[in-house]
């Protein structure tokens, strides 16, 4: 791990305005992501401005009925809220289904949303990342991607985004606050929150410098059955190879997203519309434009059946 300088901000503002006005600074609350990262020599911040003592840590309900979430609430704090578990099952069990308990009771809700989108070679710093180092080429198109992308990705990288708590966010149609260093506020719906690669693999999501995550807000519950399902090589502490995060509602419809298939969390309006030509038109909309390698195109039909077996569970 390389040196770097420390500091405790007291307010969200006073946090954004050190980490604009320092080259290389970051953000640091749980760390779990990052100083794995740092000791790996992967992320290498010359400066980490603290933000544990700027509050943000409660739940609060809002005017319509919804939740408003600071970003320093943990993991674990946010799957045993009484709310949340009672209107917003699908963002309990995802979160649960994710990392350990250890590591839940360190993270964050902000923290979890900037997780690095991610593959092994990422973390190979003898491999070629363009994510890592920009125009260094991507390893893992030629390489190992079993469970790597098998849609929104490009030539430039085809890592999938890891977590799970945004993918039931995705559901819910969550919102992003955030302060930037000039003390304004913005709000960013959890759909444009996320950067596909592009010709940019480097950029996870559309935080501007120094802009900091202040809350996560929730709309009025949605009711209907909510579910969420992950495959994965392991029983616990994998990434999905795929998620599926779904609300049914009696009249069956539904809204879905997918983990594990994409550089962000992956849902269609056009796919869900198309449930009513049933599970294997609906996957196929959400799945359109895949561009699966060799090794992982058994994705789209796990996929398939792993919306069918949620639904199923849903009461469709």
């Amino acid at each position: 791990m390389r040196a770097f300088s420390y500091e405790r901000a007291k307010t969200p503002a006073d946090a954004a305005k050190a980490v604009a006005g320092t080259q290389g600074a970051k953000f640091i609350a749980g760390g779990t992501n990052l100083l794995d990262l740092m000791k790996l020599e992967v992320e290498t911040p010359t400066h980490l401005v603290d933000v544990q003592d700027i509050g943000l840590d409660k739940v609060e309900k809002t005017d319509d009925g919804g939740l408003r979430i600071g970003a320093l609430v943990s993991n674990t704090a946010l799957a045993a809220h009484e709310r949340v578990r009672r209107d917003y099952g699908v963002l309990t069990r995802a979160i649960v289904s994710g990392a350990s308990g250890q590591l839940r009771n360190k993270a964050t809700t902000g923290g979890n949303l900037l997780q690095r989108t991610r593959c092994p070679y990422f973390y190979d710093t003898n491999m070629a990342c363009n994510k890592r180092q920009p125009g260094s080429g991507c390893a893992a198109i030629d390489g190992f991607s079993r469970p790597l992308g098998v849609i929104g990705t490009s030539d430039a990288c085809i890592a999938t985004y890891p977590g799970d708590m945004a993918v039931a966010l995705r559901v819910l149609d969550a919102t992003v606050e955030t302060v930037k260093p000039d003390g304004s506020t913005r709000s960013i719906a959890i759909g444009d929150f996320h950067r596909l690669p592009g010709d940019k693999p480097q950029q996870d999501n559309v935080l501007e410098r120094g802009e900091l995550i202040t809350y996560v807000t929730l709309p009025k519950p949605l009711g209907g059955r909510h579910v969420y399902h992950k495959v994965r090589d392991r029983a616990s502490y994998a990434f999905a190879l795929v998620s599926v995060a779904a609300v049914v509602q009696k009249d069956g419809s539904a809204r879905f997203a997918f983990g594990g298939l994409a550089p962000r969390p992956w849902r269609v309006d056009a796919a869900e519309a198309a449930l009513g030509s049933g599970v294997q038109a609906a996957a196929a909309k959400a799945l359109e434009g895949a561009r699966p390698t060799e090794q992982n195109k058994f994705k789209l039909t796990l996929a398939e059946r792993t919306l069918a077996a949620v639904l199923v569970e849903g009461g469709r």
